[in-house]
């Protein structure tokens, strides 16, 4: 048989029907694999990535978002101790329940009197609250303290924003977008103490935080730029 010939019948040289199957059902095992090895790094690693502190050592001030737990407000006092902080502000949104029946109508002030109630000098504590918002209600926080900072009479050139858990990112992105460059912004998470960070999705608690979160950074990242400047 000459060459052309040789060649010209496909089953002296094509794979045979077997063994096609076989790579291409060897390729979807390998492909799948590679999926759910992906998917659970990123599980894995995706409440760190959120969670994220990355704190600013020449801080002068510490800003406390006021919706915080309890818990998470009494560590904030701590943290002011062990820097080298001047002021303690707490900002935050009117309350969305129990608004005709509290005392303090805004989460900043809350928050203030919450520390003040915990020991915290009152002298070192301002609250900083924003106004009423149907949305971007964290950028309008960190607007209000921008304004703040902007009348106070010491130029300010750091703070460290602390905040919870998986917020973190989200809040650090939009209060660097109302402050910087004019002022460095530090991030401190507070680890949440009604799930396992590390294993957030054995619980429904962490599931809702950290899925919930995922989708509000993505979307304060793609409509990051059609925010009012400051």
């Amino acid at each position: 048989m000459n060459k052309k010939a040789y060649f010209s019948n496909k089953s002296n040289w094509w794979p045979p029907q077997k063994t096609w199957h076989i790579f291409r059902r060897n390729w979807c095992f390998l492909l799948l694999f590679i999926m759910v090895a992906a998917m659970g790094l990123i599980t894995v690693n995706l409440h760190n990535f959120l969670a994220i502190s990355q704190p600013v050592k020449e801080a002068e001030i510490l800003v406390v978002e006021g919706w915080l737990p309890d818990y998470a407000i009494k560590e904030a006092i701590g943290e002011f101790n062990s820097g080298k902080y001047q002021l303690v502000i707490t900002t935050g949104l009117p309350l969305s329940k129990g608004y005709y029946l509290a005392e303090y109508k805004n989460f900043a002030q809350l928050a203030a009197a919450t520390m003040v109630k915990l020991g915290f000098d009152p002298n070192k504590l301002v609250a900083v609250p924003g106004p009423e918002v149907m949305k971007d209600r964290t950028y309008a926080s960190a607007i209000a303290l921008r304004e703040w900072l902007q009348g106070a009479k010491n130029p300010v050139k750091a703070i460290n924003l602390y905040t919870f858990g998986p917020h973190a990112r989200r809040s650090w992105l939009l209060f660097k977008k109302a402050l910087a460059p004019e002022i460095t912004v530090g991030v401190i998470a507070v680890a949440p103490q009604d799930y396992d960070p590390q294993y957030w999705w054995r619980t429904s608690e962490g599931v809702r935080t950290v899925i919930g979160e995922t989708i509000a950074y993505v979307y304060a990242r793609l409509s990051l730029g059609g925010l009012p400047k400051p």
